[in-house]
């Protein structure tokens, strides 16, 4: 598409739960210019593939939504005017007039609760305030023959399903990790090597944190998920939004190799009702309560009227303090006084994974070695753990 003398680029998005919430996850987004890729049109920093698509083992249709977009605006940050079509009116909303009241708010919404998913948000709003040129987003119908969308939804799907079968590591960005680890649905989510690096480093930049709570989704009888229906609006919904552009930059790097689980079992959720995926796949089901059975009924026994008084029982001595006892020492590595020098290859290499962005990576932690030194101090290591 060609407006006036500059091509506009437009993109599909999609999201995908497989049993929404707290299902596997998928996300894509693809040009509609096939041929745009690799350096062959401006604007388009992405691969020839002219597509892509991630996802987790855990998470929500409204996250994968999202994280599409902003992975649209990360390979699309040029001055070409941008058109992202999008089935979700929740991503929509949630890039353009929503966020405006949410900003306006402190980040909270108009029940002054803390706006979910918040880091894929504002990494968005910084995504298109930085990008010369402007955003446009239009609403089309899901699965109605929309080949775009029929695209970026067989794509978000697919990488759902290798989630959840295991041949396929989460891919989100930075943000969409963030806003998933701090939701309800982070119990049990594995996180690939690179992206937990990715995560500790951004946690260490920050520094502490106050933990926040989540709240979960309300359902509605659209399918789409809207976790967000108290949002302050500037405007009435359509189906084209437009966002003009301003000045702000951010960038994430990337990282090494630890698989860890995230378990948030003691974070509670508002709400327990099941959630509808917008791809007909059926919610949880709601957790019933327990009964409370800490008090029972007994039958009454009859007491004697009156209980004779006891005698003055004569005061205690004063206990001695006990001694304080010194604390435990921390069971960590201490220095041996051995030095150990000389290159070391880490594997898989980091321009494998996904968040590689060309520059060297700050790691730092320890190597679990177990071999004999030989007279000149030689140690030949294979596949020894690198320790964090």
């Amino acid at each position: 598409m060609v407006v006036g003398m500059v091509k506009k680029i437009v993109v599909s998005t999609d999201g995908s739960a497989l049993g929404n919430p707290n299902g596997p996850m998928g996300w894509a987004w693809a040009d509609h210019d096939t041929h745009a890729g690799d350096g062959r049109i401006p604007g388009h920093e992405h691969d020839s593939k002219g597509y892509d698509a991630g996802g987790a083992t855990n998470g929500t249709n409204q996250i994968g939504e999202l994280c599409a977009v902003l992975m649209v605006l990360r390979a699309h940050p040029g001055p070409e005017p941008l058109l992202i079509e999008s089935d979700s009116q929740y991503a929509i909303n949630c890039s353009t007039k929503w966020l405006k009241g949410w900003k306006k708010n402190g980040w909270r919404n108009s029940q002054k609760q803390p706006v979910k998913n918040v880091e894929v948000i504002k990494a968005i709003d910084a995504e298109i305030a930085k990008r010369p040129g402007p955003v446009d987003f239009k609403w089309v119908k899901g699965h109605a023959g929309n080949a775009g969308n029929e695209l970026v939804d067989q794509l978000a799907r697919s990488y759902a399903q290798q989630c959840r079968n295991g041949s396929q590591d989460g891919y989100l960005p930075l943000e969409g990790w963030q806003s998933l680890l701090n939701s309800p649905y982070a119990k049990g989510t594995d996180v690939p090597p690179d992206a937990q690096l990715l995560l500790d480093r951004a946690a260490q930049a920050a520094g502490p944190q106050p933990e926040q709570g989540s709240m979960l989704a309300h359902s509605t009888t659209t399918g789409e998920l809207e976790p967000e229906p108290d949002a302050i609006p500037d405007a009435g919904i359509g189906s084209k939004t437009r966002t003009r552009t301003g000045k702000s930059a951010t960038k994430h790097t990337a990282t090494t190799k630890r698989t860890s689980k995230h378990d948030t079992s003691k974070r509670k959720a508002s709400t327990e009702e099941p959630i509808p995926d917008r791809d007909g796949a059926t919610g949880l089901p709601r957790n019933p309560r327990a009964a409370d059975t800490s008090t029972r009924a007994t039958a009454a026994t009859p007491q004697p009227s009156a209980q004779p008084a006891q005698p003055a029982q004569p005061a205690q001595p004063a206990q001695p303090a006990q001694p304080v006892q010194p604390a435990q020492p921390v069971n960590t590595p201490v220095p041996s006084g051995l030095k150990v020098s000389g290159a070391v290859r880490f594997s898989p290499a980091p321009k494998t994974s996904p968040y590689f962005t060309g520059e060297s990576m700050h790691v730092r932690g320890y190597i679990a070695v177990d071999g004999f030194v030989d007279g000149d101090g030689n140690l030949t290591i294979t596949d020894a753990d690198f320790l964090r």
